[in-house]
């Protein structure tokens, strides 16, 4: 951990990280604020938010079945160490629909962060940016699309000292520029959709990521308890991103003065699904609009429906169970993956989500085949304790954590070593990870 003899490689050295929080604490006495220990970062942000900020970030469809297997699929694999191995410098890098990113790591798409910060989506935006990090915004935002691509790109103008361990400069010299995506929740006005493309496009998010798996919300009892649907209540957040919107305010602005659910119920979760016809034809009008640029879906749980997804036009998919929020007793995400990465992982990017907690985690996606990775809650409960400060150090001890896993491991490179390595992990079919807070009488 010494700084002085860390060689350089194509990555900054995260675990420094660490190294920093140690040596503030004891030069200085200041410790963190919060602890980023996942179950303990839940369980404090409880204090941080009422209760419709803190049951909407993390309540569960049904009994919350689907939840605890995405991490019980964790918990089943297992990495295997090698000894002796230089892993002195470390590649983290790998590229993801043309762009070359620091990490295999993105920010997934999550509405209404006003909910957990003042400033919203701003704060995830900006942190991204800083970080280089792929940034991916929610139509059910509540900033609109212009405001959050500024926030992001000032994130990645920052350049000074205190962020030049983990500022990643690009292959030409110059920070990277990672893709930036936009989640549409797709409605049944051809219109309003096109418009929410196109200013997309125009507030430079270059690919777009429809999820299938959210025309209405899921059975979530936590929620129900509380009636917690923050859309209905006066002075409600998450319609910023249709109240900004011109096509959607010429047809409906007048009904949403009187009407605050009339963006969530019309264009969002609107209860009607759509077939895969509809998504070939937004996936061709994206191509028209942004001249060719990818496009992604979200929300595949099989094979089949991968392979659907690639009929379709699709150069990637997420592979995600909405965290567990939408089907309960649902196959965890983790399970699945490596079916799906046999069926279509050499023609397209293949994204996971649901679940990631740790770096250990992110190294099992990979090894299992995902190209990235995308983390949702973490940065949540970050933000929720601190804003902008909040959720980098989430972030960026997840990056350390990452890092390490990889040296102490015997990993030096996530594209060569890592990617789609199943001799990297073993799997046991026995056993359940602890139950929410037992980790602390281990």
């Amino acid at each position: 951990m010494d700084p002085e003899n860390k060689p350089q490689g194509p990555s900054p050295h995260y675990s420094l990280y660490q190294r920093e929080v140690f040596k503030r604490g004891g030069e200085t006495g200041v410790l963190p604020s919060f602890s980023v220990h996942p179950e303990e970062l839940q369980e404090s942000t409880k204090k941080k938010l009422n209760d419709r900020g803190y049951f909407y970030a993390n309540s569960n469809a049904g009994l919350g079945w689907t939840d605890r297997a995405n991490r019980e699929s964790f918990y089943r694999w297992r990495i295997v160490p090698r000894a002796c191995v230089d892993t002195n410098t470390r590649d983290l890098t790998t590229t993801i629909f043309g762009h070359k990113i620091p990490v295999p790591i993105m920010f997934a798409p999550i509405g209404i962060n006003k909910l957990y910060s003042p400033l919203g989506e701003l704060v995830p935006a900006r942190v991204a940016g800083e970080l280089g990090m792929p940034y991916c915004l929610s139509t059910a935002s509540s900033q609109p699309i212009e405001d959050v691509a500024r926030a992001n790109d000032e994130g990645a103008s920052v350049k000074n000292e205190s962020n030049s361990i983990h500022q990643y400069d690009g292959p030409n010299g110059g920070d990277a520029k990672s893709p930036r995506f936009f989640q549409l929740y797709m409605g049944h006005d051809d219109e309003i959709t096109l418009s929410l493309l196109n200013r997309a496009w125009k507030s430079g998010f270059d690919v777009v990521m429809l999820t299938t798996d959210t025309w209405q919300l899921g059975w979530r009892p936590t929620d129900i308890n509380i009636a917690n649907y923050v859309f209905y209540y006066q002075g409600a957040v998450g319609n910023e991103v249709g109240a900004s919107d011109p096509a959607f305010m010429e047809k409906h602005g007048e009904e949403l003065k009187k009407d605050s659910g009339k963006w969530i119920d019309h264009s969002v979760w609107h209860g009607k699904a759509h077939t895969w016809d509809k998504v070939k034809w937004v996936v061709n009008e994206w191509k028209k609009i942004s001249a060719g640029r990818p496009f992604v879906l979200k929300g595949i749980q099989s094979a089949a429906d991968a392979q659907l997804a690639l009929e379709a036009g699709c150069e990637g998919i997420v592979v995600t169970n909405h965290a567990g929020r939408q089907v309960d007793g649902a196959v965890g995400s983790l399970d699945v993956l490596p079916e799906i990465v046999a069926a279509v992982g050499d023609k397209m990017t293949i994204i996971f989500d649901s679940g990631i907690r740790t770096g250990a985690d992110v190294f099992k996606a990979l090894a299992l085949g995902a190209h990235a990775v995308m983390v949702g809650r973490l940065y949540v409960w970050g933000m929720a304790h601190e804003g902008v400060h909040g959720c980098r150090h989430v972030i960026r001890s997840l990056l350390a954590d990452l890092d390490i896993t990889m040296t102490v491991a015997g990993y030096r490179s996530i594209r060569e070593d890592v990617w789609r390595n199943k001799e990297a992990l073993r799997f046991s079919a026995s056993g359940v990870p602890p139950g929410p807070g037992e980790h602390a009488k281990l």
